[in-house]
């Protein structure tokens, strides 16, 4: 064991806490570290976790309202009509079902809840009533924070979101610019970033990241890290491929616990002030999953996935009471804000 190692991320850790950032340079030398210094890179991301974001976790959860024959090419994801594949085909579900979704998201403690569809965007006026009539159910039935994820935004449309009540938007970088061409080819990268300016530009809280494992370097992972501190993204969810049968990375083989706990830590490092939510593909962790707080996550995804079985919340909700972690609870502090947000466009 060398200790000047530790120095290094001693030095980089102290840095941090004083208000610095980590160079991509210090990215690229701590993301491969041996595993033997994992503990040590953990215990650094765990304060800086602490620091800057508390022992609160904020907890979300998604509907997936319309799903497969996407018309997207994305090499990960069993709902593109591009691939044969098991994912389950359906229109858009009703309203009072998505509220009842939302509503029992809140009672397990999430702050936020997705809306999510598939395709490249909000291609016409249909899609749009069909968002309204969302939005507007959910503020009618729940208190819970309202998040979309509909691909390709541009900034009249986003406009349009706000107004009818949206105030979270996701939408996924997925991974480095130089990885991307192998990851999807029927929207560009500059597309995503587009993306992520138009609805922060009308004035939703962003929250996009990637999915880690897909067969990128580690250089691009860190390359991915610091595209989204560029582009100042506050809330960055992180998933690790769970390879889908039929798709172009069907054989890819699942990252290992140690790789993901190195990875949420790095990012830690990277995004230290972000909410940092760990969503797909967690399950690789097996019996380490509570060490994603140790290594610097900050929130979680409860519940199913897009088109995969998710853990027992009760099981998610006991490790969240065993760490003595609460649900974070500023959903009415967003909606203010969100509200004030609507009326200064109308």
């Amino acid at each position: 064991m060398d200790n000047t190692l530790y120095q290094r991320i001693d030095s980089i850790t102290a840095r941090i806490l004083d208000g610095g950032d980590m160079t991509l340079e210090e990215g690229q030398w701590m993301i491969r570290l041996p595993d033997d210094y994992l503990p040590w890179l953990m215990a650094g991301a765990d304060r800086l976790r602490k620091t800057y974001r508390g022992n609160q976790v904020e907890v979300c959860a998604i509907s997936n309202v319309r799903s497969g024959n996407c018309s997207e090419n994305c090499s990960f994801c069993s709902q593109s009509g591009h691939y044969k594949t098991q994912s389950p085909a359906y229109n858009y579900i009703s309203s009072e079902a998505l509220s009842r979704q939302a509503q029992q998201a809140r009672a397990w403690g999430a702050s936020d809840f997705g809306v999510v569809s598939k395709g490249w965007g909000v291609r016409n006026e249909k899609e749009r009533n069909q968002l309204k009539e969302y939005l507007t159910a959910l503020k009618q039935h729940s208190d819970i924070g309202r998040c979309a994820s509909l691909g390709v935004l541009d900034g009249e449309t986003a406009q349009a979101l706000k107004v009818m009540g949206m105030e979270n938007y996701h939408h996924n970088l997925e991974c480095a610019e130089s990885f991307f061409d192998q990851v999807c080819t029927t929207h560009t990268y500059q597309e995503n970033i587009d993306t992520i300016k138009s609805a922060m530009d009308a004035g939703l809280r962003v929250c996009s990241g990637g999915i880690l494992g897909m067969g990128e370097s580690l250089d691009q992972r860190i390359e991915l890290a610091d595209t989204l501190r560029q582009l100042n993204v506050k809330s960055v969810p992180l998933n690790f491929l769970n390879p889908q049968q039929g798709t172009p990375f069907g054989q890819r083989k699942p990252m290992q616990a140690m790789e993901i706990l190195t990875c949420i830590a790095v990012f830690r490092y990277m995004l230290p002030r972000a909410e940092i939510r760990i969503a797909g593909g967690r399950q690789f962790l097996g019996d380490m999953q509570s060490m994603i707080f140790m290594a610097g996550a900050s929130g979680l995804m409860i519940g199913d996935y897009l088109t995969t079985k998710g853990r027992q919340v009760a099981d998610d909700l006991k490790m969240l009471a065993d760490l003595k972690l609460t649900p974070r609870e500023d959903t009415q502090d967003r909606r203010r804000a969100a509200q004030q947000g609507i009326n200064s466009v109308t």
